[in-house]
C-alpha cells in the first residue's frame, strides 16, 4: 500500500479509493483509510468504500 500512495503522491492524485472486504476493513484504517457510504455485496461478500489522501 505505501507503494501505491506514494506512486499516487508523484503523479499527483489527490484521493485513493478502494472496496474493502467488511472482515478487513480495520487493516485500512490503520492506514489511514475511512470507509464512507453503506455496505454492499461483492462478489457474495460484504464489502464498504474506503478512501485516503496519500
Amino acid at each position: 500500500m505505501e507503494r501505491v500512495e506514494s506512486h499516487a503522491r508523484e503523479r499527483g492524485i489527490d484521493r485513493l479509493l478502494l472496496h474493502a472486504q467488511v472482515p478487513v476493513r480495520g487493516f485500512y484504517e490503520t492506514l489511514g483509510y475511512e470507509a464512507f457510504g453503506e455496505e454492499f455485496e461483492e462478489a457474495e461478500i460484504p464489502h464498504v468504500k474506503m478512501r485516503k489522501r496519500p
